[in-house]
């Protein structure tokens, strides 16, 4: 079953990727619109009806190359719509695919201001570091694994940019860099290339809850595809369609594990998410919501 949808998964970038070349760039003068909006923390307005997927990376382009003079040069990637709920939000039966910039990433334990964006929202995710080129080649869970060094907790903090009513449909969303903005790093958890770590990373739990003891959300690893792996396959498969490949260090942040959750009300909390089941025992990344000025 795991062949049948690792292939299901490489069809699909192909298809994503064939309309590449076809692709129409929203107007210069509404891409630009939409950066200083972004660096404003200004709710944008969307780019409208009609935005093809391959469109929005034409878009999303323009953007992160506009971006990484505030927020650093590319790290790694962002694949969002890993989630069915997700997906039906968004009505997009894919993930899609942004950039991770450098300075987006803070360490376990920052202090967070809020709002950090327009529509600044919170979500349990995972990064993997990508150890070698292998990677790109890689089709069984032993060698993804192996071209794996690290699985790492992460708290995304993405923003989903437009002001209330405008449209953000799959096309819009990747535009936007699949609403990359800030995300928290926890520890690394070193990888092992064997049948029970591929085992533990799709039955892992993944809590995320607050310093009160509220559980916020839950999930298992299986969560995102059915397996973590299946979003590396997806990437991977995807990025060569598109002429592109995974590098050596490269991270990439899986999606969502949780539900999209509004950061405002959480001004003055410790969130905290999970993740149990690994080797080592449960790791944890931590941060603190505050308001902006306190």
């Amino acid at each position: 079953m795991r062949r049948a949808l690792a292939a299901a998964l490489t069809i699909a970038a192909a298809l994503l990727a064939a309309g590449h070349a076809a692709a129409a760039c929203p107007d210069a003068a509404a891409i630009d619109r939409f950066v200083q909006d972004y660096r404003a923390l200004k709710p944008a307005k969307s780019f409208g009806p009609g935005l093809s997927v391959a469109d929005g990376l034409c878009a999303q382009k323009t953007i992160v190359a506009a971006l990484s003079g505030d927020l650093g040069r590319p790290v790694g990637y962002k694949v969002g719509l890993t989630n069915k709920a997700v997906q039906e939000r968004f009505k997009v039966p894919h993930p899609v695919r942004g950039v991770l910039l450098e300075k987006m990433l803070l360490p376990s334990g920052t202090r967070v201001a809020v709002p950090y964006g327009a529509i600044p929202l919170m979500e349990a995710d995972l990064l993997v570091r990508v150890r070698d080129a292998a990677i790109n080649t890689a089709t069984t869970d032993q060698e993804l694994l192996r071209s794996l060094s690290a699985v790492v907790p992460f708290i995304e903090l993405p923003d989903l940019a437009f002001a209330q009513g405008e449209l953000l449909d799959g096309g819009n969303l990747t535009a936007i860099n699949v609403a990359a903005r800030l995300g928290v790093v926890g520890p690394d958890i070193p990888v092992e290339s064997s049948d029970a770590f591929a085992a533990a990373l799709a039955a892992m739990k993944i809590t995320m809850r607050d310093d009160t003891g509220k559980v916020l959300a839950g999930s298992t690893g299986a969560a995102v595809l059915d397996h973590p792996l299946n979003v590396v396959r997806w990437l991977a498969a995807d990025l060569k369609a598109a002429g592109l490949a995974l590098q050596p260090g490269d991270i990439v942040s899986l999606g969502s594990f949780s539900p999209l959750l509004p950061a405002m009300p959480a001004v003055g909390r410790t969130i905290t998410v999970d993740y149990s089941g690994l080797p080592g025992g449960t790791r944890s990344v931590t941060m603190t919501l505050a308001a902006k000025g306190s």
